[in-house]
């Protein structure tokens, strides 16, 4: 069963979000995927992966970033850039607070008696890991997360020159290669990280962090190097670290993505993530 549901944030723009599982009437463990950047929720074979940890008793919960480019009215990809400018890290971890929030309301989107949430995990892939790791920093119902390929700080890939010259101009803009489209990032996201540092440093977070923490990464990663993953461990010496020889930045996935199985890195990815949520039940 899937279940398509729009969470309502309280900084105002509502973002659309999808449940996979199994109905049986007995309570499962429940996984919180985030995207990263210039991604989404049905991109590539996310699909396929809700479908994975359904057949393994989790409810498998995706979601849109409010602010990744996608609409409540069309969210089966990016279109609208002028909130994908706007999008910062704070309003990521309140979006995923205000989805914990929704599944402990008295009106969730899966009925109660399918939802254990006393086992809650998180799951991001890319900017994802970080958002994740943050959230769960400042969010004691999560029990455990996993990263895919996560960043290990926000702030790596601003050059000094880069900031003089997007701070004098207001936006800069990056390219999507799959879409063609230039996509504006304003200067606020810097500037929200100046101001929410304390919350959003991700070396200084991933040290304080109370949860048990997987960290997944490709060897043959082309967006983001494993030194980023070796990081993560060193500030925290108790997180389980992977390799994973043939995986790339996206664990063989691209979008679209028309097979019907998972790519074979995202599947060890699935298999070693789900071991570990188990061990940590």
């Amino acid at each position: 069963m899937k279940v398509d549901f729009v969470v309502y944030p309280e900084h105002g723009r509502p973002f659309t979000a999808d449940a996979t599982y199994w109905p049986d009437s007995n309570p499962k463990p429940v996984v919180i995927f985030a995207h990263g950047f210039k991604g989404f929720k049905d991109w590539g074979h996310f699909n396929l992966l809700a479908t994975y940890f359904a057949r393994q008793e989790f409810v498998f919960i995706k979601f849109n970033f409010a602010y990744n480019g996608t609409t409540v009215d069309n969210h089966a990809d990016m279109h609208d850039m002028e909130a994908f400018g706007q999008n910062n890290f704070s309003l990521e971890l309140d979006d995923m607070q205000a989805l914990i929030e929704l599944l402990h309301s008295e009106n969730p989107p899966v009925a109660k008696n399918e939802l254990d949430l006393s086992r809650i995990y998180l799951i991001g892939h890319s900017r994802g890991g970080g958002a994740v790791i943050l959230k769960a920093a400042e969010e004691p119902r999560v029990k455990a997360v996993a990263t895919w390929a996560a960043v290990n700080r926000y702030d790596n890939r601003w050059s000094d020159l880069q900031m003089e010259q997007w701070k004098k101009d207001g936006v800069q803009y990056v390219p999507n290669a799959r879409t063609g489209m230039q996509m504006p990032l304003y200067y606020q996201i810097v500037e929200n990280f100046i101001e929410n540092h304390y919350r959003l440093d991700i070396p200084t977070v991933v040290k304080r962090l109370q949860q048990p923490l997987l960290l997944l990464h490709g060897e043959q990663d082309e967006t983001l190097p494993t030194q980023m993953a070796h990081d993560l461990q060193s500030w925290k010496p108790d997180a389980e670290l992977h390799l994973l020889p043939e995986a790339d930045h996206s664990f063989g996935g691209k979008h679209p993505y028309e097979q019907e199985e998972l790519p074979e890195a995202a599947r060890q990815a699935a298999d070693l993530t789900i071991d570990f949520f188990r061990r940590h039940a």
